[in-house]
């Protein structure tokens, strides 16, 4: 070795020191090219391998000497949002608050919690290369992994399972081995980063498993104790994938010990529906890896991926009986006819929907309104009837939903949108909440082609434009909702209720349900509230003791009928079936006091705390 290598050496690694000096050594020993030891040697002696030793090296040291440097969380990001939802309330009252929450929404900040994270949960392991091709296909690469014995599922896929080590084992088709079928996120076996889906098992503390089924494996593992030993072969070699960031709030509800076709029960993950799910694995097509949103276990659970839950939907779906059926048809449904538009029946059974309730603003109401109405409602640049509608909309099921947090802007406040079934309370609900503060909270003014009449004034009562505009504007795309009614076009335009958003106040509005579709868009983002009756007897009891006046019958002034009562749960179900995952509160009106108070405290809520919304819409 020359006088400038050791010299060199000397400022270097130790260990790598010694091993370059035993390669220079024993050169004419080593069964190997010229060209190999040099590069050997030139990568011993390279300054950024040492470099790295020693970084490494005062990291042992002082994790050794000080546990102070181990991470006391692995999701600081997490707390971080935490901290600036409790805060958010307090930033227009606190300037500590306010800078606080400032500083901890600056990028510099978040990158270095994000940095702290991934060093916490030991997202910078080195990902090993693919096995060179030209290596001796006959050599086999073992693996020894020693696990302690937890709490955590292994099972052998179908059968029931003993937890172990937080993987599943099943039996590969191809060729009768015992393989790693699915590692659980944040389990033991997750964690160690030493076993892989595919990962052949050979040995299980020193059991041979080769012709043994998976419930076999199970039994040895369930009489050990301690420390395990697995002696497996790696999976042909992949590229790792990382953990999903994917929010998602389910729109379903799922319980592992009930569902048949979970291949570990033990190893699932239940939930209701509306809760929001942070899911980490989509690498199997029929199961997801998952936790519920804020819990502190890392470990996942297994969870029914899209594809399979809209697969089991339309199963059940399709193995609805007759009597089922018919009463699915005639709820969605809900007694319409077809044809150019959509023809209310004579018992008026959708009169007060997408007219009275919709179109808020009719003042012709108790004088204008017929028994019978035309209205026809534009979704997608295409005007079809209610039944083709409703068509379409089963089309869409309702599984999970990607979502974010949506933080409030009070110079684009969220509108809020009071949808429910007609003689529910909508109108009366947007009434009195307006009447609070007409400062604060305005509806849309209606568009028409009709005349004004005496003392009414263009912009206040109505927008009166002429037929001919109108119709372009409809054309155009331009109505959240139109109809036409003795003659004359009546509507609610889209611009009206983006003006109001513009100019920082909460637009009120309780359009037809249909018009959802046109509504739920990002440049919009509205808050829907669904209004849902109370059972029969609470709706009868409450309306009539409150003197309420049938919504059904214009021409007279009564109360309901019991007819009418059931009219509107009937119409709630409809709703409920069709449109039910896109409500963002669900408020029961069987006492209108309470039904204000709880819409006073959603829209507070609105404008101070960070909401669930559709990641697509800050895309």
């Amino acid at each position: 070795m020359s006088v400038a290598m050791e010299q060199n050496i000397g400022v270097f690694d130790p260990a790598l020191a010694g091993l370059l000096e035993s390669l220079v050594g024993s050169r004419d020993a080593i069964s190997a090219s010229k060209e190999e030891l040099d590069f050997l040697s030139n990568l011993l002696q390279s300054k950024e391998l040492h470099a790295l030793f020693k970084v490494y090296n005062t990291i042992v040291d002082r994790v050794r000497d000080d546990r102070r440097c181990s991470p006391v969380l692995s999701s600081s990001m997490q707390t971080t949002l935490d901290v600036m939802e409790v805060i958010l309330p307090r930033i227009s009252l606190s300037d500590t608050s306010r800078q606080l929450f400032q500083l901890l929404q600056n990028p510099h900040i978040q990158g270095l919690l994000c940095a702290h994270d991934a060093v916490a949960q030991k997202d910078y392991l080195p990902r090993l290369p693919d096995i060179p091709q030209e290596m001796d296909e006959d050599e086999e690469t073992i693996k020894i992994v020693q696990l302690v014995k937890s709490t955590e599922p292994l099972d052998g896929e179908p059968d029931s399972a003993e937890p172990i080590v937080g993987a599943t084992i099943k039996t590969d088709e191809e060729n009768g081995k015992i393989i790693i079928a699915r590692v659980m996120h944040g389990g033991a076996a997750d964690r160690s980063g030493l076993i892989n889906v595919g990962d052949e098992v050979c040995e299980v503390n020193g059991i041979n498993v080769e012709g043994k089924s998976p419930a076999d494996v199970l039994q040895i593992l369930q009489h050990s104790e301690g420390t395990i030993t697995f002696k497996l072969i790696p999976a042909d070699p992949k590229n790792g994938s990382r953990e999903s960031k994917m929010k998602v709030r389910a729109h379903f509800d799922f319980n592992t010990d009930v569902d048949p076709y979970i291949p570990c029960k033990e190893a699932g993950l239940s939930f209701a529906k509306g809760e929001v799910l942070h899911i980490v694995s989509q690498d199997d097509p029929y199961w997801w890896q998952a936790r519920k949103e804020g819990d502190r276990n890392m470990r996942a659970g297994l969870i029914p991926s899209k594809a399979l839950q809209e697969r089991k939907i339309i199963h059940e779906r399709l193995s609805m009986t007759d009597q089922k059926k018919k009463w699915v048809m005639d709820t969605v449904n809900g007694g319409c006819i077809g044809g150019g538009g959509m023809t209310c029946l004579p018992d008026r059974s959708l009169a007060k929907g997408p007219l009275c309730g919709s179109l808020a603003a009719l003042n012709d109401l108790g004088e204008d309104m017929a028994s019978e109405c035309s209205v026809r409602t534009r979704v997608k640049k295409v005007i079809y009837d209610a039944a083709e509608s409703d068509d379409y909309d089963r089309e869409d099921i309702a599984t999970y939903e990607e979502v974010v947090k949506l933080y409030p802007r009070n110079e684009f406040p969220r509108p809020i949108v009071l949808v429910g079934p007609p003689g529910v309370g909508r109108n009366e609900l947007k009434r009195r909440i307006m009447e609070l503060n007409p400062d604060k909270y305005h509806t849309p003014v209606p568009h028409t082609s009709r005349s004004p009449r005496p003392g009414e004034v263009n912009g206040k009562e109505y927008n009166f434009v002429s037929r001919e505009l109108m119709e372009e504007q409809i054309a155009r795309g331009e109505f959240l909702e139109f109809g036409e009614y003795k003659g004359n076009l009546y509507g609610t335009s889209l611009e009206s209720v983006k003006s109001i958003i513009r100019s920082g106040l909460t637009c009120i509005i309780n359009p037809h349900y249909q018009a959802l579709k046109m509504l739920r868009t990002p440049d919009i983002k509205p808050y829907i509230v669904y209004i849902k009756p109370p059972v029969f007897d609470i709706l009868k009891s409450t309306r009539n003791a409150a003197f309420a006046m049938s919504t059904f019958d214009e021409t007279n002034s009564r109360g309901f009928t019991d007819d009418e009562f059931n009219e509107i749960l009937r119409s709630s179900k409809r709703i409920e079936f069709l449109y039910d995952h896109w409500f963002d509160e669900v408020i029961v009106n069987d006492d209108f006091k309470l039904a204000l108070e709880q819409l006073l405290e959603a829209d507070h809520k609105l404008k101070t705390e960070p909401l669930w919304a559709p990641a697509a819409w800050l895309q």
